[in-house]
């Protein structure tokens, strides 16, 4: 798998329903599983994967679009009290108001939107989507961009679990 040298992690903090974002950038891969990197700083951890696929269509037509870094985490960071926490760049401002799908292998979830980022609403909905991720096989991301572009970005999930299990170990408070 092919990361940009440097990994930009988003760890957000629910302060009633905005999120507060704390961006760091990293270079400490501290473990490789298949598809998924472990990251570990003094701040926290987190697993992250890069889309395998991504398609861009516009008025229905598959068109090319430059895009920032495409990735998915789930983050941990205890001394904020997250653990767990599932996030989504589509390296492009989402459509203001608007929600993403995320689809794993047929169980659907919803995340909003802020800038560039998407979150679940909920401790409980990443719970949700961290236990379909780990039955799964791809996860696919259906969004939207400012400039009305339909993005479908696909992330394979061998080796979730296992960078998962190591994030949440590394990180565990």
């Amino acid at each position: 798998m092919k990361f940009p040298k440097t990994i930009a992690i988003c760890a957000t903090l629910m302060c009633g329903a905005m999120p507060l974002m704390a961006q760091q950038v990293s270079t400490n891969v501290v473990a490789s599983e298949t598809a998924w990197s472990v990251f570990e700083e003094t701040q926290g951890c987190w697993a992250v994967a890069t889309a395998k696929e991504s398609v861009n269509k516009r008025d229905g037509k598959v068109v090319a679009v430059r895009r920032g870094d495409i990735l998915l985490y789930v983050t941990y960071v205890p001394s904020q009290n997250v653990a767990g926490q599932v996030s989504f760049t589509g390296g492009y401002p989402f459509k203001d108001n608007s929600t993403i799908t995320v689809d794993v292998d047929g169980s659907k979830f919803e995340f909003f939107v802020q800038g560039e980022w998407a979150w679940t609403k909920s401790k409980d909905d990443d719970a949700k989507v961290i236990a379909a991720m780990k039955r799964g096989s791809n996860a696919v991301i259906s969004a939207q961009s400012s400039r009305g572009t339909k993005t479908s970005d696909t992330f394979s999930l061998l080796g979730f679990t296992a960078a998962t299990d190591e994030a949440a170990k590394r990180c565990s408070g």
